[in-house]
């Protein structure tokens, strides 16, 4: 399994976009970027493995908190520009330890932190 990186449109730092999503509740967990060596290390292992900006080196998901995603699936979008892990994600997704990262609502007057994980 292997995708040409030169079909997809990488940022100006070679990176892409890629939404973690629990395979089988839909929950939306998290998002992280990839680069092509990433992307490849992922499709090999079956370990989801990032690109931390911030660090400037891969971060293999799980690697030190145990939280690991397991590659169940990966798309792309219809522009190419965005990919969609569908994992199944051992333990929170969110360094936060919340089992998602998008756990702030936005709503008329402010923001809400959710305490719950989120629902379908």
């Amino acid at each position: 399994m292997s995708i040409d990186p030169k079909t997809l449109k990488l940022d100006t730092n070679g990176l892409i976009p890629a939404i973690a999503q629990q395979h089988d509740t839909g929950e939306v967990l998290m998002l992280a970027w990839m680069n092509p060596d990433s992307i490849a290390e992922t499709l090999r292992t079956g370990r989801v493995t990032y690109w931390s900006r911030s660090r400037q080196a891969y971060w293999r998901k799980g690697e030190t908190s145990g939280h690991v995603q397991r590659l169940v699936e990966m798309r792309i979008d219809c522009d190419r520009d965005c990919l969609l892990m569908l994992v199944d994600q051992t333990g929170p997704a969110c360094h936060t330890n919340r089992r998602s990262c998008f756990y702030t609502r936005v709503e008329e007057g402010g923001e809400t932190v959710l305490t719950k994980p989120l629902k379908e």
